[in-house]
């Protein structure tokens, strides 16, 4: 199992970065934990599950996430919790780790 830290960077473009110079391609990605200043989610509309609908949240949130790498590219699903004890979720675009940290475990895949 690798661990990727995240600090002072994106999310998705670090996990990408530092899968490159690991040379993992294809990954499980079993656990992420940590904390973003603010984030962008997809979801599906109700009507089409080819569309995207996606939405930015100017919130700080606690999250955690399972995912994958493929062909180098990490593809995330993530639970933010934000103020009020609220949940948003939803595919990750997006999220710049500064005030906090993320953490995120992968097991390559052979």
């Amino acid at each position: 199992m690798l661990v990727f830290e995240i600090k002072n960077d994106e999310l998705i473009e670090s996990v990408n970065r530092q899968a490159a110079r690991a040379g993992v391609t294809d990954a499980a990605i079993v656990s992420l934990i940590g904390a973003a200043d603010r984030f962008t989610l997809s979801t599906m509309p109700k009507g089409d599950a080819l569309k995207d609908d996606i939405t930015s949240y100017e919130l700080p949130a606690e999250m955690t996430g399972t995912g994958e790498i493929r062909n180098g590219f990490a593809h995330i699903h993530t639970v933010m919790g934000v103020e009020g004890d609220q949940a948003m979720c939803g595919h990750l675009h997006e999220a710049p780790i500064g005030t906090h940290f993320a953490r995120v475990y992968v097991v390559p895949c052979p």
